[in-house]
């Protein structure tokens, strides 16, 4: 059984910038695909990024170019560096694991969840 604990979010100014970690354990870190989502109130789980156990990325066009995926195998952390926040970027953001390689935006296809942490980006 998998146990992902997100830290890092925080109240920001919009420009600003929040690095998320997620800590996995229980389950092979280095075999799994990673992805981090966000839900906003009222709305539904929504793709940020993904990471496969190669290092291979994809991003929502949201996050293209502003934040960076990336894991540390050896410490079995997945990071988010977000840059440039904006208002809209504000919501819970949750990490997901998948126990496959390849690359996963759908949140179905993940097999194990952490609780979140708040984003709240203000202008």
């Amino acid at each position: 059984q998998a146990q992902l604990v997100e830290s890092g979010g925080g109240l920001v100014q919009a420009g600003g910038s929040l690095r998320l970690s997620c800590a996995a354990s229980g389950l092979t870190f280095s075999n799994s695909s990673m992805g981090w989502f966000r839900q906003a109130p009222g709305k539904e789980r929504e793709f940020v990024a993904s990471i496969n156990w190669g290092g291979g990325t994809y991003y929502a066009d949201s996050a293209r170019g502003r934040f960076t995926i990336s894991r540390d195998n050896a410490k079995s952390t997945l990071y988010l560096q977000m840059n440039s926040l904006k208002p809209e970027d504000t919501a819970v953001y949750y990490c997901a694991q998948k126990t496959a390689g390849g690359v996963y935006w759908r949140p179905y296809e993940y097999d194990y969840w952490g609780r979140g942490t708040q984003v709240t980006v203000f202008s």
